[in-house]
């Protein structure tokens, strides 16, 4: 089993928090955006191989890892639901960062990135709104919101001083060793 996917991509180190969590050998290969746009037809990470198997989403590859460990990933709609929400949330940032970075186009120069800029804070409001676990283990949807706010809050992109919900779950998150130690460095 192969793992492509770079150190900082929040999409990836829930992979890997996974891979260590359920104990699965698989071999870690950095890559960049040229190089898995060679390789992947979705050029992104993460992408997985396992013999035959290729997957090419986040949701697929966790899913495929717990099935290997003999384990449903999602089976709670509650949780289903969290996790959602967390994905919308991190793809809006993800192009907000990227189209502020690449063409310097941010939500103060469009309508729809306002509006996009705009679902981040209601449903970080909503979020903040839940029973949320106050001890380990999290849930995976929970695990997924953690590395969302640990991600956003690295790259400068959301600040989660007024939401203490979603501080106090990040703060948990960072006591369990295998979140801390996947964290994203530059």
């Amino acid at each position: 089993m192969e793992l492509y996917g770079s150190y900082t991509s929040p999409f990836v180190r829930h992979c890997r928090i996974a891979l260590l969590q359920k104990n699965i050998e698989c071999k870690f290969i950095e890559t960049d955006a040229a190089q898995i746009a060679e390789i992947s037809p979705t050029k992104r990470v993460p992408y997985l191989t396992d013999c035959e198997l290729t997957l090419t989403d986040s949701t697929s590859i966790l899913t495929h890892l717990y099935e290997v460990a003999g384990e449903d990933f999602l089976s709670d709609l509650e949780d289903v639901e969290l996790y959602h929400i967390t994905n919308t949330m991190l793809d809006t940032c993800v192009n907000l960062l990227m189209l502020a970075k690449f063409d310097g186009i941010t939500a103060e120069k469009s309508q729809y990135l306002t509006r996009q800029k705009s679902r981040i804070e209601t449903s970080l409001n909503a979020i903040n709104e839940k029973s949320l676990s106050e001890t380990l283990p999290l849930t995976n949807a929970e695990t997924r919101l953690a590395i969302f706010l640990d991600w956003a809050i690295f790259r400068n992109v959301i600040d989660i001083a007024k939401y203490p919900q979603l501080q106090k779950l990040l703060d948990l998150a960072n006591t369990d060793s295998i979140f801390a130690q996947t964290a994203p460095k530059e």
